[in-house]
């Protein structure tokens, strides 16, 4: 933990902050001001920054004895509807309620003199985020098949809530949901790039044509992985939290199915940039395909149709990969040196992985 700003990415102050070219992420005295207001500890605060995202920003803070996470967008300016703090927290106590394994919602904060942006404050969980280590209780070979299958059982547990009463029938619109997410990416791909890459639109052209008939309609959380998930600190495996709701909406359950196992690093597999839990690589993990079929077993759905869906995670995972490296190459993610400079490479890989599921590759060579 620190308990000194570090002078560019967090400062002691909003005067400090001010003389700054680059706004700050996080700023002491003002995070001090609002944990004031709402209760939250007492003196200093101490501060370390957390998890592997690389949109939203999480920072566990701790203060007179007591620990908060706060989580915020990145520096302005940002894309339009994206990084909405406040819907992400409003998600997160609705699910709550419909006993969806979520943090504790503490405080929001709309009030954009504070930090620049909305943020809010969760309850500290302590769980296990796995990404590049296998924690020592879920190393043996029984406990890594568990983990896998807690992965898709709490998805299907997610997708088995009724949508269709209550506050959740205010989150989305699930009639028209692939449509629209077709269409939307590809004006998003046409606002966020500065280069050419013609397999955006081949794929684009691909997904349109060939848009399945939803069977169902969902929560969707649209980031669902496995380093999005907190497990329990012992044995067994057991899924303590579903974290990062920024892409939640009502839609097409499958979409999730196909972005997890699209996503799902496996032996044998070429890497992308979204592989971001590579301990799945190692012996003793489900497969894509043995994690589709178990999520099958206990839905009843039709997957005949997912190498589509996994082709619209692949491509739009490319898409929002590369405003993350347009932002990047316009000085707007200073403290990043390694993942926004990736993507040069990464964003066309994404597309060639997404252009095979759709088997445009052997389409193209057809003809």
């Amino acid at each position: 933990m620190h308990t000194v700003p570090d002078g560019v990415e967090v400062v002691a102050s909003r005067e400090r902050a001010r003389r700054l070219g680059s706004p700050p992420l996080l700023v002491l005295d003002a995070v001090t001001g609002f944990l004031d207001a709402h209760g939250i500890g007492s003196g200093p605060l101490a501060w370390q920054r957390i998890g592997d995202g690389h949109s939203n920003v999480t920072y566990l803070i701790e203060r007179g004895g007591e620990s908060v996470v706060l989580r915020r967008g990145p520096r302005p300016p940002l894309p339009k509807s994206t990084h909405d703090m406040v819907r992400e927290a409003r998600i997160q106590r609705i699910l709550h309620g419909h006993g969806v394994p979520v943090p504790e919602i503490l405080a929001v904060c709309t009030d954009e003199d504070v930090l620049g942006v909305p943020f809010y404050l969760m309850s500290r969980l302590d769980g296990t985020v796995v990404t590049d280590a296998i924690p020592a209780h879920l190393s043996p070979a029984a406990e890594r098949r568990a983990t896998s299958e807690a992965v898709v059982d709490t998805l299907v547990a997610l997708h088995g809530i009724d949508v269709t009463r209550g506050e959740l029938a205010s989150l989305g619109r699930p009639e028209g949901y692939l449509r629209r997410q077709v269409d939307r990416f590809r004006g998003l791909w046409e606002v966020n790039t500065t280069r050419s890459l013609p397999a955006v639109e081949r794929i684009s052209d691909w997904l349109a044509r060939h848009l399945p008939a939803s069977q169902a309609a969902s929560v969707v959380h649209g980031d669902y992985r496995m380093g999005n998930l907190m497990f329990a600190p012992r044995a067994p495996a057991r899924v303590l939290a579903i974290l990062d709701w920024e892409m939640a909406t009502l839609g097409d359950p499958l979409a999730d199915l196909g972005y997890l196992t699209a996503t799902w690093s496996e032996a044998g597999r070429p890497t992308t940039p979204l592989e971001l839990t590579t301990v799945t690589r190692s012996p003793g993990y489900l497969t894509q395909r043995q994690m589709a079929e178990r999520y099958r077993s206990r839905t009843g759905l039709d997957l005949t149709p997912l190498p589509w869906y996994q082709t619209l995670a692949l491509w739009k995972a490319a898409i929002f990969c590369e405003a993350i490296y347009t932002r990047w190459r316009r000085g707007e993610r200073p403290d990043d040196t390694t993942f926004g400079p990736s993507l040069e490479t990464g964003v066309p890989r994404l597309l060639e992985r997404a252009g095979q599921y759709a088997d445009l590759t052997a389409t193209a060579r057809r003809r």
